[in-house]
């Protein structure tokens, strides 16, 4: 489900000052004005798209786009190396930031670079920060639903069986998989997987279609991110007939990721990619994320989404992010139990 916004620009009370890109960059840069940048984005056109185009405005800088999975640009990253036309990388998720900073295509930011984004959302060398914290939940239908599950374990008991949709594709669902593997073990994750897929999971390409499903009455349960609901809703025109829920507190289905950005080294404006980082994290663009794409702010103090908990009350369980890099090995797994 397509997400479509209106590129509206922020009052100039509230517009964040882009500092100059030359003169106080880097040598290559001091030379020549920044003109152009080269993104890899991982965020769909319809969601970022209005964010990058404000930023087009205020700084006079076109954006040279490249769109697509996460974890598919990821491998093509690595895959081009040193050699990567891009300048920046938007990912919708910590591991496929964490592979790419693995290898040592990313800078380190400067700590003046999103400075207001705490510790836990950057990477510990400062290769990449977090942009927006994204919540795993299950959205579930309210007229089919009474009991609700308590752990994302329990979906695969005998009563939810036919009930449940996941999205193996989707960049979310790998990190969530991740994250079971570093908290559970592989062996664990291996036999949840095994054990949802004989209790007759059903197979969706993206969250959304999860959300609709539900709406139509095709399942009860699917595991998401926390504002797909609110997506689709909106994307509907009319309220869907589906609520969001949350595992019991520290379970791993409650999973908090970030998307995020990185530098790359080989960028030769690298400032001016910085200076993009600067704009996605300052508050004002912030507060917009949150009213446009009811994702969380990660900045200390900011409001939540209407009608959800704050990201501190979520009960997330206990996840090093940068832990989520392997992504190949929760890609390989999928594979081998036929999820991929």
């Amino acid at each position: 489900m397509q997400r479509k916004y209106k590129i509206a620009l922020l009052a100039s009370a509230a517009a964040l000052t882009l500092s100059t890109l030359t003169g106080c960059s880097s040598g290559s840069e001091q030379a020549e004005k920044v003109t152009e940048l080269t993104v890899y984005s991982g965020r769909s056109e319809e969601f970022i798209a209005p964010f990058f185009a404000e930023w087009e405005a205020k700084s006079g800088i076109k954006l040279n786009i490249r769109y697509g999975d996460s974890a598919e640009l990821a491998a093509q990253i690595l895959e081009e190396g040193k050699n990567s036309p891009a300048d920046l990388f938007l990912s919708q998720d910590a591991g496929s930031l964490g592979a790419v900073a693995n290898e040592g295509l990313f800078i380190t930011l400067p700590k003046d670079v999103a400075a207001d984004i705490p510790a836990q959302y950057v990477a510990a060398d400062r290769t990449w920060v977090g942009v927006t914290g994204r919540a795993r939940v299950f959205a579930y239908s309210p007229d089919r639903v009474k009991t609700l599950p308590t752990s994302v374990t329990d979906l695969t008991k005998p009563e939810y069986k036919g009930k449940v949709g996941i999205a193996p594709t989707n960049a979310s669902f790998q990190a969530f998989i991740t994250a079971l593997i570093q908290i559970k073990g592989e062996d664990v994750a291996k036999k949840w997987l095994e054990d949802i897929q004989k209790n007759d999971v059903k197979i969706y390409p993206k969250n959304s279609a999860i959300v609709e499903a539900i709406d139509k009455g095709e399942i009860s349960f699917g595991l998401v991110n926390h504002y797909y609901v609110w997506e689709v809703s909106e994307a509907l025109g009319r309220p869907v007939k589906a609520k969001i829920g949350f595992f019991a507190k520290g379970d791993v289905g409650n999973l908090t990721n970030v998307s995020g950005a990185g530098v790359f080294a080989s960028s030769k404006k690298q400032a001016a990619a910085e200076e993009l980082i600067n704009f996605l994290t300052s508050r004002s663009t912030q507060d917009e994320f949150i009213e446009k794409t009811h994702e969380y702010s990660l900045i200390p103090g900011a409001k939540a989404p209407e009608d959800l908990p704050a990201l501190s009350e979520i009960g997330a369980p206990s996840v090093d992010l940068e832990s989520l890099k392997s992504i190949k090995a929760t890609q390989d797994l999928l594979i081998e139990v036929g999820l991929l």
